[in-house]
């Protein structure tokens, strides 16, 4: 009879040879499911076109359509659901351009974006970041297209929609505004920073969510020892991609200079004590509710540490403000 020990390790080989091939069973079924679509979405497009039909959400062709294949086929004809399977088609009408990795639902999601470059974004995003369906709805939510292309130039707004967004540069780790609605914490709840910090703390998952790639959370309350004082920095993460310390702290209400001399100071600590060979220089990031342009830039143009400022809220961004923003830039 076999060892437990051998006997163990064969039920563990085994496991991971059914993980992997659900897996690749899995990944194939999603592929073959998209391209399905797509080729229908083609059939689609190509009579309507034959029939001088106009698409559009009231064609009655729609409710024959999901009604004779419905009856047919089963479920997933829906008229919703063909309506965007036509559209899958419309926006990828090479269908080599189709991504892989990203399943029908995530592809159902990010057709429902108002415009090609927010197409391209979150289907390069999402491949990128490796979200899931439901990552990828609170993104769309929360308007992170937008917010990241206001910070860009029109070139770069191009290219952000082509490229996706990575994280090349210390820049690149702040958006204006952060959104932390999954905080659930009312607007006109008067709260205090050490509440902000533990619902942060307790939304951990979420708040790397809206961070973005290559942060990993080391602690909170992180304390330094400087001159026989004691200093502490609300979080405390490494990223990975810049290969440096991210030190965030959180302020309930407008950034002041007191605020980035004390990061700087931060800054300083970190650089001479806690860096290690293989590190670059720490970046600090200043997390408030308001700040003041005029004040940040007397405040900050004499640093040479890397203090970033940006504002969060509470609730989601006004979807109609951004877009006319956007279409501003892109004017």
């Amino acid at each position: 009879m076999a060892q437990p020990s051998t006997y163990n390790l064969l039920v563990s080989q085994i496991g991971s040879l059914l993980a992997q091939g659900r897996e690749k069973a899995a990944y194939s079924v999603n592929t073959i499911l998209v391209q399905t679509y797509w080729e229908i979405g083609r059939h689609i497009v190509e009579f309507e076109q034959k029939g001088k039909e106009k698409a559009e959400y009231g064609s009655q062709l729609f409710d024959r359509l999901s009604s004779d294949l419905t009856v047919a086929y089963g479920k997933g004809f829906g008229r919703s659901n063909l309506l965007y399977i036509r559209k899958l088609y419309l926006k990828f009408q090479n269908s080599g351009t189709l991504s892989h990795k990203l399943t029908w639902s995530h592809y159902y999601e990010i057709l429902k974006a108002d415009n090609d470059l927010e197409i391209s974004f979150y289907c390069k995003q999402a491949e990128i970041e490796k979200w899931s369906v439901r990552e990828l709805k609170r993104q769309m939510k929360s308007m992170l297209f937008h917010r990241i292309a206001l910070s860009k130039d029109k070139e770069g707004i191009l290219r952000l929609a082509n490229e996706g967004h990575e994280v090349q540069s210390i820049e690149d780790l702040t958006r204006e505004p952060f959104v932390l609605e999954f905080l659930q914490i009312p607007e006109s709840h008067h709260y205090l920073e050490t509440e902000l910090e533990q619902k942060l703390i307790e939304n951990l998952q979420h708040f790397l969510l809206e961070l973005g790639k290559g942060f990993a959370f080391i602690g909170r309350q992180y304390r330094m020892s400087i001159g026989g004082r004691h200093f502490y920095v609300d979080l405390l993460f490494y990223h990975r991609i810049l290969k440096c310390f991210v030190l965030i702290d959180l302020k309930r209400g407008e950034i002041d200079h007191q605020d980035i001399g004390q990061m700087n100071l931060y800054l300083n600590y970190f650089k001479k004590e806690e860096a290690t060979e293989g590190d670059n220089e720490p970046v600090g990031i200043l997390l408030g509710a308001y700040k003041d342009h005029i004040l940040v830039e007397y405040a900050t143009s004499s640093i040479t540490n890397q203090v970033l400022l940006s504002k969060y809220q509470l609730y989601l961004p006004d979807k109609a403000v951004l877009s006319r923003q956007l279409n501003k830039l892109l004017e």
